[in-house]
């Protein structure tokens, strides 16, 4: 019988022949943290181990509250930066950085075959490259630092066959949201999704990382496509690691199968207060809005930034809109910069902010009041997610939120 992709990279790490819902003792190939290695460190140092048991698998990234908002989360930094220097972490990046999920690629951590985990959800990101990627908690990452090894149950596989061209302007974002309008947010709960088809195949190293990204939206605690030319290229500029592109075999065992057909897909919102709550734009259109948030770690990349550049290059937001630009890594805040982009969206009346995580976390850099409404780049939108819980925040691509900041209100732009 064939393998999945997660049977093989999870067996390679046993040596052995595993199948879906095996539970494996495994040693990860990089172990991720951000903010949250302040807490992690203490749990780290209650296990009784005085050393990290292999400093050079850990990546230490800040990002999730830079600078620091209040004296809390200074401290946090404080007792982040003692703690690498005591254990002789060389992976870490400062506030400067950017994102920990744009960072760690840029850096050359990432690469295909690995095993990775990251002590925040969104770690499935780096199955776009390939990897064997998923988030798992602070308790759990303490042990890595202590043991150098998890426990991890090898996933079922769920296959999503995407085929079609993109109509001019929809983005794999709106892809993305689609999937989960159809999935649900539950309906991939501790599965693989392996994505395919010829439309994956096309798709910029940019594009796919979305769909990896927000593969946990829908319950998913892995999501990876197989490194597609472009991945190839960008992977020879970034990494000097070696590595192997595994694939699942042709007659592996998936769960279930979906297929998308991209051709005539519309601009897609997810509306509040769920991922999944998911309908075309045109539903929506009319809805006042008070913010624009363009960034985070699934769209603030440097052809999200294009496509934006070129909505408001010669417009202004409108007065009643506050848009807040986050550039994903300190790299793409440059390009942009070289490009013209930042230059256009200043002029245009938007606030360009540090690369970080920004308010999408709720911590600070954008938050809401009572009953504002929000058009986000970001993944989330839950009650609260933004840092109030009485306000709205509507999901969406970076061609949407452009245009809804242009307009001051949702606005159906493809009509």
């Amino acid at each position: 019988m064939g393998k999945t992709l997660s049977e093989k990279i999870l067996g390679k790490k046993v040596n052995k022949d595993v199948v879906a819902g095996e539970i494996v003792e495994v040693e990860p190939d990089v172990a991720m943290s951000h903010d949250n290695t302040a807490a992690i460190s203490k749990s780290f140092y209650k296990i009784g181990v005085d050393k990290v048991f292999d400093p050079q698998k850990h990546v230490i990234i800040l990002d999730h509250c830079t600078p620091a908002a209040n004296s809390k989360f200074a401290q946090n930094h404080k007792d982040i930066r003692e703690f690498v220097t005591k254990q002789n972490i060389k992976n870490f990046y400062d506030i400067q950085h950017g994102v920990c999920h744009q960072v760690i690629h840029e850096k050359g951590h990432i690469y295909p075959g690995a095993l990775v985990v990251g002590s925040d959800s969104h770690s499935t990101s780096y199955g776009a490259f390939g990897a064997f990627s998923c988030g798992i908690g602070r308790s759990e990452m303490a042990v890595i630092m202590a043991r150098g090894k998890i426990w991890l149950k090898v996933p079922e596989t769920i296959k999503i066959y995407v085929k079609g061209k993109f109509p001019k302007g929809i983005s794999s974002k709106d892809l993305m949201l689609q999937i989960a309008r159809e999935i649900r947010a539950d309906g991939a709960l501790y599965k693989a999704i392996e994505f395919c088809g010829p439309t994956i195949d096309n798709m910029s190293v940019a594009s796919r990382f979305v769909l990896a990204n927000m593969a946990v939206e829908i319950g998913a605690k892995a999501g990876y496509m197989i490194p597609n030319q472009a991945t190839l290229d960008y992977l020879k500029k970034h990494t000097s690691r070696p590595y192997e592109i595994i694939e699942s075999d042709p007659d592996a065992t998936f769960e279930k199968t979906y297929t998308f057909d991209v051709s005539n897909l519309e601009p897609m919102v997810a509306k509040p207060h769920t991922v999944d709550n998911v309908s075309p734009i045109s539903e929506v259109a009319g809805t006042k809005i008070d913010q624009v948030f363009f960034g985070s770690c699934t769209n603030g990349r440097i052809e999200d930034f294009q496509v934006v550049s070129d909505v408001v290059k010669g417009k202004k937001i409108h007065p009643g809109v506050r848009m807040l630009v986050f550039p994903a890594s300190n790299t793409i805040y440059m390009e942009a910069l070289k490009q013209g982009f930042i230059q256009n969206l200043m002029e245009a009346g938007a606030v360009i902010m540090n690369p970080g995580c920004g308010p999408c976390m709720g911590n600070h850099e954008g938050i809401l009041a009572d009953n504002e409404v929000c058009v986000a780049t970001s993944n989330r939108n839950f009650k609260g997610r933004l840092g109030n819980k009485n306000s709205e925040v509507f999901l969406a691509s970076p061609r949407t939120a452009a245009e809804c900041a242009i307009a001051g209100k949702i606005v159906d732009w493809k009509k």
